[in-house]
């Protein structure tokens, strides 16, 4: 099996999510995903937020530096088409809409944040955006999600004791 990493960067502005309709990929086409995102470089296998943020310049023109609370709040895990995807999904604000006018890769579309469940998305992408509405928007914690087929299974990922130490 193969192993793809991923990221994606759901961008947020007071009650609305950034959604992107995917025109033209290979891995997720028309769909609506998170507004920046892809596969790593072999220079970012161990840096997800160096993957982020080249694919925010990349897709929205934009840097990390003119959003706040970006954090990494998901890492999916999924099985498809012989190959494991592994995403981490970083959320952030945005304080200025108009800094970001259109992406390379599809149409972006400012979605309030109770119908962004509404418009169709890749399983363990829809899977995260209806966690972080019911939970991840309340908190600050990092979660591990297991996509299977009757959805997406998430846990806090936090430091746990070393059982020698115990």
């Amino acid at each position: 099996m193969k192993l793809r990493n991923m990221t994606s960067v759901y961008i947020l502005h007071r009650d609305e999510i950034l959604l992107l309709y995917r025109e033209g990929s290979r891995i997720v086409n028309h769909l609506y995903t998170a507004s920046a995102g892809g596969h790593f470089e072999q220079e970012e296998l161990n840096d997800p937020y160096a993957c982020m943020a080249r694919e925010l310049k990349e897709e929205l023109g934009i840097g990390p530096e003119v959003l706040s609370d970006l954090s990494l709040r998901y890492i999916t895990l999924r099985s498809r088409n012989g190959e494991i995807r592994q995403n981490y999904y970083y959320f952030a604000q945005l304080d200025d809409k108009s800094a970001i006018v259109a992406s390379n890769e599809g149409c972006l579309s400012w979605v309030p944040l109770q119908s962004a469940l509404s418009y169709p998305m890749p399983h363990s992408a829809r899977g995260v955006v209806e966690h972080y509405l019911k939970c991840g928007r309340y908190d600050s914690l990092l979660y591990g999600g297991i996509s299977l087929a009757g959805g997406t299974q998430f846990h806090p990922l936090m430091d746990y004791p070393d059982p020698k130490q115990l």
